[in-house]
């Protein structure tokens, strides 16, 4: 049986079979003894992106009373649930985040900490994910950005939208009506300053 261990775009951690393309963590939030969740969330405003393999370091997924190892299946995805890249392990990803949410936001480059709050503030609404109302039109979002319609997420790129699967992208054949946007507003305004993300191949060449 898989472990419960997946972020979705709408922040939900759930048990699948496919694999990430990044780790991630917002603290200990498993028991090590089941290797199951707590029922709890999150227990740092730090919420990761991180990369699967570092410097040759390997971990024994939520086996032991460490920070709960999660996976996503790009970076796309781990931006609208309200992660950040790590500055120890995707240091550079890290700092051109920073410097693209400065130059989004006009001011100083943030400290993590500070990005740590604003984030906070705009992923959750209670203990659920907070949605937000879309800014522009979904052809002028950057590419990376995330809404949903419905329970389903949806990939903006190039103008278009592709539906988003624990496995993968496939384009929508049509534009469903959109309820709101799941990456945080901060975020977005660092995509739209420039950031770009890693996203996963089948977002390449969608079926």
């Amino acid at each position: 049986m898989p472990l419960q261990n997946r972020v979705t775009p709408f922040g939900e951690i759930i048990a699948t079979p496919e694999r990430g393309t990044l780790m991630g963590n917002r603290g200990i939030i498993h028991d090590p003894m089941t290797r199951t969740l707590l029922k709890k969330r999150w227990s740092l405003k730090a919420w990761l992106i991180c990369r699967l393999h570092y410097k040759g370091l390997h971990r024994d997924v939520m086996a032991r009373r460490s920070w709960t190892e999660l996976f996503f299946l790009d970076e796309a995805t781990a931006l609208a649930a309200g992660h950040r890249p790590c500055f120890l392990c995707r240091r550079a990803e890290a700092e051109a985040f920073r410097s693209a949410w400065a130059l989004a936001k006009g001011g100083s480059l943030p400290s993590a900490p500070e990005i740590d709050a604003a984030l906070h503030r705009e992923r959750l609404d209670g203990r659920s994910k907070r949605m937000h109302v879309l800014p522009h039109p979904v052809a002028q979002l950057p590419d990376g950005t995330m809404v949903a319609t419905g329970s389903q997420a949806l990939l903006v790129l190039a103008g278009r939208t592709l539906l988003w699967s624990p496995g993968g992208y496939r384009w929508a054949e049509s534009r469903p009506p959109i309820d709101g946007l799941l990456t945080p507003p901060s975020t977005l305004a660092a995509l739209r300053a420039g950031y770009r993300p890693a996203l996963h191949a089948s977002a390449e060449a969608p079926s």
